[in-house]
């Protein structure tokens, strides 16, 4: 598999943030990627700073004008291409949605974002429903994605902080966990903090790696957006978007302000023989977890 995750900065007009994208899409494929993974709402400014109805007029259907675009991407340059969209469901009921097309241009299938934040700056619930946590059709909302690169388990940011979220797409047959990101610092917290916060943001998706014997791709964006409302100093996206593999190595990592891709070839193999000497599914105590169902063990 050979992948490439794109690091990008975004504008308040959806037509150039998409040119830019795709421009790194082509230019990622002729470097060789048959599976190339954006960044979560690649297409808008992360709008999610305030809580604004008007910024609804935002949001498209799937099939919509972006989605059609991505798709003939797709389509065009035979990848399997996994996007970003605030999805207009129907009137009253949206959703922040990955998308997986696969290289003919169908849609292979569609993630609801699960966990959905309310901090602040990261104002989610306002704007997005939580994804089924079951589909029409009995599947989980845990469910990977059947592409020609293979299973697909794609989760969106907020999500890469749940270790469960993780397990139920790995115990799906997930070979890949791929978790589309915007996510940045307060620019006015200390040096330290911001630190911390990044490497809290690594070490645990690595650990989803490690604990589920499987690759890992988070593309986060780049740039500093202004908080529409000027409550707050907005927020400068951290980037350091990265590839690890099934024991949690790093395989690529950018900066935290450059737009760019990062290539790196998957070898499928490597989860099966890592889980034969390392078998934690296995061993998994199934018959004494119960209580995990539990809000609180009080």
């Amino acid at each position: 598999m050979n992948l490439a995750a794109i690091q990008q900065a975004c504008s308040s007009d959806k037509a150039a943030s998409l040119a830019t994208t795709e421009k790194l899409v082509r230019e990622a494929v002729a470097n060789g990627a048959n599976l190339v993974v954006l960044q979560e709402l690649h297409a808008t400014l992360y709008f999610c700073q305030t809580e604004d109805t008007d910024v609804f007029e935002l949001a498209e259907p799937i099939p919509g004008p972006t989605s059609e675009r991505l798709s003939s991407l797709a389509n065009e340059l035979g990848v399997v291409l996994v996007g970003s969209i605030f999805e207009r469901r129907m009137n009253g009921v949206y959703h922040n949605t990955a998308v997986v097309f696969e290289s003919d241009g169908s849609l292979a299938g569609m993630y609801r974002k699960m966990h959905i934040p309310d901090d602040p700056g990261f104002y989610e619930k306002f704007y997005f429903t939580p994804g089924d946590a079951e589909f029409n059709d009995g599947r989980s909302g845990f469910t990977p994605i059947e592409t020609s690169v293979g299973k697909l388990g794609v989760l969106v940011c907020w999500d890469q902080w749940y270790p469960e979220a993780a397990r139920l797409m790995a115990l799906a047959g997930a070979e890949i966990l791929i978790y589309p990101t915007a996510i940045g610092w307060d620019v006015t917290d200390d040096p330290d903090e911001q630190a911390r916060q990044l490497e809290a943001w690594v070490t645990v998706q690595r650990g989803h790696a490690v604990a589920n014997n499987l690759p890992v791709v988070a593309p986060n964006r780049v740039g500093t957006e202004p908080d529409p409302s000027r409550q707050s100093d907005g927020i400068r996206f951290w980037g350091n978007s990265f590839v690890c593999g099934p024991q949690g190595e790093f395989l690529a990592r950018a900066d935290e302000s450059s737009e760019c891709i990062l290539s790196v070839t998957i070898d499928r193999t490597r989860s099966e023989s890592v889980r034969r000497i390392w078998p934690y599914l296995r061993d998994r105590r199934i018959d004494a977890y119960s209580d995990i169902l539990k809000r609180v063990r009080d």
